[in-house]
């Protein structure tokens, strides 16, 4: 067995017996063996965001033939390659998923999030930044479908058309948003628009989860001292079958003991963060409510904050909405419903144009609205807009997650970190054999 032991009497150096030189060093190395546990567990979840990694001659013949368990490890990419990926981030669109389960889909329901951004004023603000792509789509149909007339019309009645539509502008826009909102869920999926969004920025993931936890994280590494009495406990179990005489390997018992420990001090921590979320008697558990649980009323500030923010915009919703798998049944939608009103709107002038003159095609004039809007929508968003929709958005939220019940609260974050909870005692486990190891090799066994 290796051993320091020959070569440094620890014993004689010190002038202790081996029970205290045990006593002494196991606690202490327990300690540090949880404390970097528990701190590198917490970086593997975050860091790195992309996964970085060299290439292996070979792993991509071998890779097919590991279980499908180390497959799915955030250890490797395609052809080859062997590296590493924060878990969260690595997960982000799986994440993303359980962040809408858990959390946005106990919000509301995708019409209370469109009634929070005030449909009402984006349609004023649609309406202001449209009138000049408005009157030139007006004049690019009108010329394209029946040029010789619009060009034989009198100027005074060419201007009457476009100050018709011009003036119309706010109710067209008006109608239009509220179309869209008749039909909210059916153009615009929520949950696929979150993950999309998140597992392409899986850095974003990282941030969400890292903020609302920031407290719960500082405790799961501190957590990691709890080492030093799991450490005694150790020291006494080693020190008892020194001086009996048991026939077992004591080498065994260190490494065996700091695996133990290094499985321990992760699951003290999760279990403390996360369990229960209401309070329980302390004869069920010492600390009464999970720590997550307990700061539900500020936590649900940050998450809300960072959903408002970052993912819940008006941006990311009107992207979906005339990007997103839906788009085309918006801009039909909003083409239909331009049509309608521009229909309203002229009136008797309309049947003389459209029917005698033949010069103002509605149809046509409602579809290349919608496909304008689709091309000028994103410079309506500008920061004022995002900041002030962004602010209701987080009140909305904040105020729904602090009602909702701690257990389904505390749940939220749980089920961020279950998942790979086993590859956090794994990584335990693997870290206490090494510092055991390194305790024999210092001070022999």
């Amino acid at each position: 067995m290796l051993s320091l032991a020959p070569i440094v009497d620890w014993e004689d150096l010190s002038g202790q017996s081996k029970f205290v030189v045990d006593m002494v060093t196991i606690p202490l190395f327990s300690a540090i063996a949880g404390l970097i546990t528990n701190w590198t567990g917490v970086i593997m979840l975050f860091a790195p965001a992309q996964f970085t990694g060299f290439f292996v001659p070979g792993l991509q013949r071998v890779f097919p033939f590991l279980p499908r368990k180390v497959q799915i490890l955030p250890l490797f990419a395609p052809n080859g390659i062997l590296g590493f990926q924060g878990f969260i981030p690595c997960r982000a669109e799986k994440m993303s998923s359980l962040i809408v389960d858990k959390t946005i889909s106990r919000i509301g329901r995708i019409e209370d999030f469109y009634t929070q951004l005030e449909p009402e004023r984006l349609a004023e603000r649609l309406a202001d930044a449209a009138r000049p792509e408005i009157r030139r789509l007006t004049i690019e149909i009108i010329e394209r479908d029946h040029a010789a007339l619009w060009r034989a019309l009198p100027t005074m009645l060419q201007e009457r058309v476009l100050r018709t539509v011009d003036a119309e502008l706010t109710p067209i826009s008006r109608h239009a948003f509220a179309t869209i909102g008749d039909n909210i869920d059916e153009l615009l999926d929520l949950k696929l628009m979150t993950v999309n969004y998140l597992r392409r920025k899986p850095e974003l993931m990282r941030d969400i989860i890292r903020g609302m936890a920031v407290p719960e994280l500082r405790f799961m590494v501190r957590s990691g001292a709890l080492g030093l009495p799991l450490g005694i406990v150790l020291a006494l179990a080693l020190s008892a079958v020194h001086y009996t005489h048991l026939p077992l390997p004591a080498w065994l018992i260190v490494v065996a003991g700091a695996a133990v420990i290094g499985v321990v001090v992760n699951v003290i921590a999760i279990k403390v963060v996360f369990e229960p979320g209401e309070p329980r008697p302390r004869y069920r558990y010492l600390w009464r409510q999970g720590l997550f649980a307990r700061r539900q009323h500020e936590a649900a500030a940050q998450l809300s904050a960072m959903l408002a923010t970052k993912v819940l915009t008006v941006e990311n919703f009107s992207n979906e909405l005339l990007h997103g798998a839906h788009g085309e049944r918006t801009l039909a939608l909003i083409g239909s419903s331009v049509s309608a009103e521009v229909d309203r709107i002229l009136g008797p002038f309309k049947i003389v144009a459209h029917n005698s003159l033949g010069l103002v095609d509605v149809d046509a004039l409602g579809q290349g609205a919608g496909v304008t809007l689709r091309e000028f929508a994103p410079t309506l968003l500008d920061d004022d807009l995002n900041r002030d929709e962004a602010r209701k958005i987080d009140a909305y939220a904040t105020q729904k997650l602090r009602s909702l019940p701690a257990d389904e609260f505390g749940e939220m974050l749980y089920a961020a970190v279950e998942q790979d909870a086993w590859l956090l005692y794994v990584h335990g486990a693997i870290l206490g054999v090494l510092v055991g190891a390194v305790h024999i090799l210092i001070f022999g066994a």
